[in-house]
């Protein structure tokens, strides 16, 4: 299992969110491209940079700077937050991003997004399907910066991708984000019996290495962690069977 670490974006500042609130807002002092290059030589293959203005707006602020971090090589990016045109994924794939991160859109319109595993390969393309558990504890979507809620599940959203060669799927359980409170193992589980050949992506609430362990156990292909990270919460050798240039 791989970890990729994230970074996010708001107002050109590296921050974190609790569970998505906006007003709930942990900002570093560490520059964007001082975190990417210290996650390029702790050995990370890949970072996550999300446009967290972008996700919420739509507006493109921090897209120069996921272009400049693109720039500086290393790390393969994947990006996500506001992509909501033909364009946009094809400056963000011109200005070397690897993989283009789809997250309201996957629901809201599938057809456009069909489009562009049709039109750029469904590798580059990494659905970001953000869940609330329900009162019986099903996983329903949550939308537009997590800030709606639908009915539809988990397993409903992937339903129009799979004969388009669904590939990779980033999961978050919005309650687990930021809290620091392990992953939620039983959603992942579950993901990963029902659609083995999908590349699991695993987010929210990772906390130790204990946690990534047992990730890598239920079978998920990668996780992805800020917080834990960027304060420095697991120690730097723990983290090295998961980083694949460490």
């Amino acid at each position: 299992m791989e970890l990729i670490p994230a970074i996010d974006l708001r107002g050109g500042r590296v921050v974190r969110l609790f569970q998505g609130d906006f007003a709930a807002e942990t900002r570093y002092e560490l520059t964007p491209a001082e975190l990417f290059s210290r996650y390029a030589a702790a050995g990370a293959a890949r970072v996550h940079v999300v446009d967290l203005d972008g996700a919420r707006d739509g507006s493109p602020g921090n897209r120069p700077l996921v272009e400049a971090l693109a720039a500086q090589g290393g790390p393969r990016i994947q990006s996500g937050g506001g992509l909501r045109s033909d364009d946009a994924l094809r400056s963000l794939f011109g200005a070397g991003v690897q993989r283009a991160v789809i997250g309201s859109l996957a629901v809201t319109e599938p057809e456009r997004v069909l489009g562009w595993f049709r039109e750029f390969g469904a590798d580059r393309i990494v659905l970001a399907l953000d869940v609330r558990l329900d009162a019986e504890g099903v996983p329903c979507v949550a939308t537009h910066g997590w800030r709606e809620q639908s009915t539809l599940t988990l397993w409903q959203a992937l339903g129009p991708y799979l004969p388009a060669g669904l590939r990779h799927v980033l999961c978050t359980d919005v309650g687990r984000d930021g809290a620091l409170a392990g992953p939620n193992l039983a959603l992942y589980r579950e993901a990963v019996a029902r659609f083995p050949g999908v590349a699991w992506q695993a987010s929210g609430g990772i906390r130790a290495a204990r946690d990534l362990h047992d990730l890598a156990t239920i079978g998920v292909a990668a996780a992805v962690s800020g917080k834990a990270l960027i304060e420095g919460r697991i120690p730097a050798e723990e983290l090295q069977p998961f980083l694949p240039n460490a």
